[in-house]
């Protein structure tokens, strides 16, 4: 799986406390589901055990883009833990 990487998504992942690295590892280990359109939506452990959310699309070549990424906040944590 490939990543692409620019500074907007860099910057914008960064903002919410989540690096382009753990980004990677949540979306590669979690399940993803659809989130509308042409996005999709992972919920998983991130680096140090922490839930992280990660929004991304599909470029034409396959590649990912991430959009969005943030830690869960205490609701979606209980959604998540019951869910597993």
């Amino acid at each position: 799986m490939e990543f692409r990487w620019n500074d907007w998504n860099v910057d914008h992942a960064s903002r919410h406390g989540v690096t382009p690295l753990e980004c990677e590892y949540v979306v590669r280990r979690g399940p993803c589901r659809h989130a509308g359109g042409d996005k999709y939506i992972v919920r998983g452990r991130g680096f140090g055990g922490r839930l992280v959310q990660v929004i991304y699309f599909r470029d034409d070549d396959g590649t990912v883009y991430v959009i969005h990424a943030r830690p869960l906040n205490e609701t979606e944590k209980r959604q998540y833990r019951r869910s597993i």
